[in-house]
């Protein structure tokens, strides 16, 4: 069965900071890597891009979900996404991926359908960390099992840089996702800045905002300075990629300075000119 022609579930483009299996990466990790990107890009399409009402994209979330769980048992050829998941299948048995990192993400993925259609958002920086422990951390988890890297350590480290990059995304993205209902500046951060967080409309043209955003930028570049000596631990070519990945997040938190800190009127990207500094900085890591 193909999926349906309708809006849920057209291919969407999409703007990415960081390439997916680039060159750099070890050929032979180039698929299992891609077949966990479009798995995980897949399911946050449904629960974000669209049209589709909040039940109708709780609905497709668990039918994903039921897919995901059918192609692990080995029921393949079913299902609306059969490219996503005979890829995805292959990857976890060739690689023995566990299938509960999987699983995280699409909770996370579901919480953010929730939120938004609620216009929810989160309390402090512990239940934004939460969100983040399960819609990015899993991610750098199964690379770490694709490298074959286990001590808790690494762990920690790849836990730190995922998030990291998951808080960088919201603050570069402010100026998208507030028109939108998804709302992740902390309330209570909100509130010590004077700012009310049940009005989002309000945010914008709030002074207090830039020195708000400002403060979550330096959260963000603390968690990845703090699990940035992972780069030493992944071998070869992928140390490499993922010094890139670092230097890139690092790089966009310079940007959101540079438009001082209003990101909820410009949102910063990174470009041509920005390769030599990163390739520089990453070289002397």
């Amino acid at each position: 069965m193909t999926a349906p022609s309708d809006d849920r579930h057209r291919p969407v483009e999409h703007y990415e900071n960081f390439p997916v299996a680039s060159w750099l990466c070890p050929p032979r990790l180039r698929r299992p890597i891609a077949a966990i990107y479009w798995f995980a890009r897949t399911a946050d399409d449904i629960a974000d891009e669209g049209s589709a009402t909040v039940d109708t994209r709780l609905a497709d979330l668990d039918t994903y979900g039921n897919d995901l769980v059918a192609y692990l048992a080995g029921n393949s050829g079913s299902g609306r996404w059969p490219g996503v998941f005979a890829a995805l299948a292959t990857a976890v048995r060739e690689f023995r991926l566990p299938p509960a990192l999987l699983h995280a993400l699409l909770d996370a993925f579901e919480q953010d359908a929730r939120k938004s259609g609620a216009g929810e958002g989160y309390a402090d920086r512990c239940e934004l960390l939460d969100y983040c422990s399960r819609s990015a951390n899993p991610v750098g988890r199964l690379l770490l099992h694709l490298y074959d890297v286990h001590d808790p350590v690494a762990l920690a480290e790849s836990d730190a840089i995922c998030s990291a990059l998951q808080l960088i995304n919201f603050w570069q993205d402010l100026g998208v996702d507030v028109p939108r209902g998804r709302y992740y500046l902390p309330a209570e951060d909100c509130r010590r800045h004077g700012i009310d967080p049940h009005r989002p409309a309000t945010w914008a043209s709030h002074p207090a905002t830039p020195a708000l955003v400002a403060e979550l930028c330096a959260w963000a570049r603390g968690l990845m300075l703090s699990g940035a000596p992972l780069v030493h631990r992944i071998p070869g070519r992928a140390g490499w990629e993922l010094r890139l990945v670092v230097q890139g997040g690092l790089r966009i938190l310079r940007r959101i300075e540079r438009l001082q800190h209003r990101t909820l009127q410009a949102r910063p990207k990174l470009g041509p000119v920005d390769v030599p500094p990163m390739l520089w900085a990453a070289a002397r890591m």
